[in-house]
């Protein structure tokens, strides 16, 4: 492999947001006076449907009869509050990337390698976080961004990283993919991607027998040969 660039998931890849996203959910769902309040146990179980609308109608889907449900319209405009509850969270610090990020990326901008984003997440969260952890905007970290409002289908479907590719004008053999969840293993080999993972806190059971190289973190001590 002639590596040209690198392509990162961003929740539970580049930092543990998983937290951060369900205590915006659970903040959001009070103030609409719902009576939702997802536990770490629920929200394990919820991040095998990927993005946040999506889990909403997957929660409502197994509710009791007789409980309030909200329409489609009901869901985006609760979503885009949740972001709003999401950025708020991210301003205030409450985020650090994952060991070995931010050094991975510097030294792959020195080698003169790409760096992009294919996540299921949507761009302002992207920005919510890049501002957090860098205090840049997100395309002055990375070349380019694919995120999941920018695509029909969301992971486990190759959408967002085939639109990375597109972005990079790179074949998918020249690249790698970072990930953290099986939904994320399953996305990038759709695009013929080979994919390391760094299982995450709310990803550490799935299954990721499929993807080439799986580490602990992305310190340097655990990076394969190709990264170092």
């Amino acid at each position: 492999m002639s590596l040209q660039a690198l392509i990162f998931d961003v929740d539970g890849t580049l930092a543990e947001t998983e937290e951060a996203h369900r205590a915006a959910f659970n903040q959001t769902f009070a103030e609409w006076g719902l009576g939702w309040n997802w536990s770490v146990d629920d929200y394990r179980t919820l991040l095998k449907t990927t993005g946040g609308k999506e889990r909403m109608r997957a929660h409502q889907a197994i509710l009791p009869e007789g409980e309030r449900r909200l329409s489609d319209d009901e869901i985006a405009k609760l979503h885009i509050e949740k972001t709003a509850a999401y950025g708020a969270i991210l301003a205030s610090g409450q985020l650090e990337l994952r060991p070995g990020v931010a050094d991975l990326i510097t030294a792959a901008r020195a080698r003169g390698l790409k760096v992009a984003v294919a996540t299921t997440t949507n761009t302002p969260n992207v920005e919510a976080l890049c501002q957090c952890c860098w205090g840049k905007p997100a395309l002055e970290v990375f070349d380019h961004v694919a995120a999941g409002d920018m695509v029909k289908q969301k992971k486990p479907a190759p959408d967002v990283f085939l639109l990375a590719l597109e972005q990079l004008s790179l074949p998918a053999d020249v690249c790698i993919a970072f990930e953290d969840s099986r939904n994320g293993v399953l996305s990038a080999l759709g695009a013929n991607l080979p994919v390391l993972v760094t299982p995450s806190a709310y990803t550490d059971t799935d299954d990721f027998s499929d993807a080439d190289w799986v580490i602990p973190t992305l310190d340097a001590k655990h990076l394969p040969s190709e990264l170092r």
